[in-house]
C-alpha cells in the first residue's frame, strides 16, 4: 500500500478548510478541493475516503483550536478583567485572520444541528464555565463587580467580538469603510469592547 504524505495530507486539509467555509457541507465538492490542492480526486479519496470525513475533521479541528485557547486563558491564574481583556484579542485576532469562520459555524449549526451539537459536546466547556464562575463570584463577593454570571458574561463577549465579522459587508457599506479602514475600526474595537464589559460589570 502507498504511504501516505504528512505534506500532501496537509495541503488537502488546508484547501478542504478553506472550501468549507467559504461553501459548507452542502456546497463544498471533493472535486473542488482536489482541484485547488493540485491533486486528483483519487489521491484526496486515497487520503480522506468521504467528504464527510474531511469536514468532520476540519470543523473538530477549528472548534477544537478556538476551545483550547479559550480554555486556556479562562483557566489561567489571571485576575478576571485581565481574562477578559484576553479574551477579547484572542477573539478578534482569530476573526481577523478568519473572518468566515462565524458564518461558517452558524451555517453548520442551522443546516445539521444534531451532528454539530454531537462534535461540540466533546468539548469540556462547563467544567472551565464552573471554574470562571467561582472567580465571578469572587469578584461579586469583593463587590468590586455586579452580580452575573460566567454564561452570560461569555456571551456578553462573543457578541460584542463576532457580530462585526458575521455584519461585515452590511458595515462597510453603512459606515462607508474600504478593507484598509474596516480593519482599523476592528483593531480599536479591542479597546471598545473591553471598556464597554468592563462598564457592564461595575
Amino acid at each position: 500500500m502507498k504511504r501516505k504524505d504528512k505534506n500532501t495530507e496537509q495541503v488537502i486539509l488546508q484547501t478542504a478548510r478553506k472550501i468549507f467555509i467559504q461553501k459548507g457541507l452542502a456546497g463544498a465538492r471533493m472535486q473542488d478541493i482536489a482541484d485547488q490542492a493540485g491533486f486528483n480526486k483519487a489521491l484526496v479519496h486515497y487520503y480522506f475516503t468521504s467528504k464527510d470525513k474531511l469536514f468532520d475533521l476540519v470543523f473538530e479541528h477549528e472548534m477544537s483550536n478556538l476551545f483550547s485557547n479559550l480554555v486556556a486563558i479562562m483557566s489561567a491564574d489571571l485576575p478576571l478583567f485581565e481574562k477578559i481583556e484576553n479574551i477579547v484579542s484572542l477573539d478578534i485576532d482569530r476573526l481577523t485572520q478568519f473572518p468566515g469562520l462565524p458564518i461558517f459555524v452558524l451555517n453548520e449549526m442551522s443546516r445539521n444541528p444534531d451532528v454539530i451539537l454531537k462534535r461540540v459536546k466533546k468539548i469540556p466547556v462547563q467544567k472551565v464555565m464552573n471554574g470562571f464562575q467561582k472567580q465571578i463570584n469572587s469578584e461579586i463577593k469583593k463587590g468590586t463587580i455586579k452580580k452575573i454570571t460566567a454564561d452570560q458574561l461569555f456571551i456578553n463577549i462573543q457578541s460584542l467580538c463576532i457580530f462585526p465579522f458575521i455584519a461585515r459587508p452590511m458595515i462597510k457599506g453603512l459606515l462607508q469603510l474600504d478593507d484598509k479602514a474596516y480593519l482599523a475600526m476592528i483593531e480599536k474595537r479591542k479597546t471598545e469592547v473591553f471598556q464597554s464589559l468592563v462598564y457592564q460589570c461595575h
